[in-house]
């Protein structure tokens, strides 16, 4: 990385002007004229309109979560001059995380051949820059394809992983399978940088009837003390396990987002920090620049929400 002043804020939204292009798995919904096959799951894809090549991030949904939800975090990540490909995993899921492993390697292995085809011809993906990142369940699962948790090799090769309050089930002894955390101590042999982000709400819970949506034993804590350098932490203090979600998420599913988690006062602080720390972790790993992420790590970033925890191991 190659430290230099930072001139733009990233927890505001970017430069670029954003496209946002909803994309069905079923082959009747494909052009004629398109030479590959269409995704192995339904995408939403936010990229810039502005002719270059840009880094790709594919971001994982959390437990029975729609990828919609997302809309306003991957365009502000986009809006930064990154291409963002959120795809929906699954309409109902058990508590066996397999499928969404074997979906996400598949995603992956279809983008050298089919995302170009998406995309406006002036809009290119650099898919030698490369993350992956997710959100609760989405994290973990992120986190298990890293970790080979299933045997599908992968055709690209990832360059930065990131864990968004991820959860590895409902207490430590209950996760869900297939396990990811271990327990041990930097056990995580994932040879990339990999940032997790935590809500400092989300292991209290709203209702004594139901659990903590992030609960201890099983939550950003635990897979941070299992990651090995370079890795970086923060845990965002007032704000909950969904408050990184749009403000308005519709249908029953939206609504109930606000029943089952503990919340801040507002979503919008704990989105843009997301948002905005994943722009800068991965101008810093995937295009040299750590400016942003230098003054965020060191309390000069601006960030939107105060910080309970800042942690880094280079």
């Amino acid at each position: 990385m190659c430290s230099s002043v930072s001139t733009a804020n990233v927890f505001e939204t970017g430069n670029y002007t954003i496209l946002v292009h909803k994309v069905e798995s079923s082959p009747c919904n494909r052009s004629t004229k398109s030479r590959s096959s269409p995704p192995p799951k339904p995408l939403l894809i936010a990229m810039p309109t502005e002719a270059g090549e840009y880094p790709v991030l594919i971001f994982l949904h959390g437990y029975l979560l729609y990828n919609s939800f997302y809309s306003q975090l991957i365009q502000h990540v986009a809006s930064h001059g990154f291409i963002v490909i959120a795809p929906q995993l699954y309409a109902v899921a058990g508590p066996d995380t397999t499928d969404e492993i074997k979906s996400t390697a598949a995603i992956t292995n279809w983008l050298s051949e089919g995302l170009i085809e998406l995309l406006p011809s002036h809009v290119k993906p650099n898919l030698s820059k490369l993350g992956l990142a997710g959100h609760s369940r989405g994290g973990k699962t992120a986190f298990a394809l890293i970790l080979q948790k299933i045997e599908t090799a992968l055709k690209l090769k990832f360059s930065a992983l990131i864990g968004v309050d991820p959860v590895d089930g409902m207490d430590k002894g209950k996760q869900t399978p297939p396990p990811v955390l271990t327990y041990i101590p930097h056990s995580f042999d994932l040879k990339m940088p990999v940032m997790v982000i935590g809500s400092g709400l989300g292991e209290v819970k709203k209702n004594p009837l139901f659990p903590a949506c992030a609960p201890r034993g099983v939550n950003h804590e635990d897979f941070f003390k299992e990651c090995r350098k370079p890795a970086c932490y923060f845990v965002v203090k007032d704000y909950g396990h969904l408050d990184m979600l749009d403000d308005e998420t519709e249908g029953i599913r939206g609504k109930t987002t606000y029943c089952l988690c503990k919340n801040g006062k507002a979503r919008e602080p704990m989105r843009r920090f997301v948002g905005g720390i994943v722009v800068a972790f991965m101008k810093a790993y995937l295009q040299g620049d750590d400016s942003d992420f230098v003054a965020i790590r060191d309390g000069h970033g601006g960030a939107p929400v105060e910080l309970q925890t800042i942690q880094c191991v280079a």
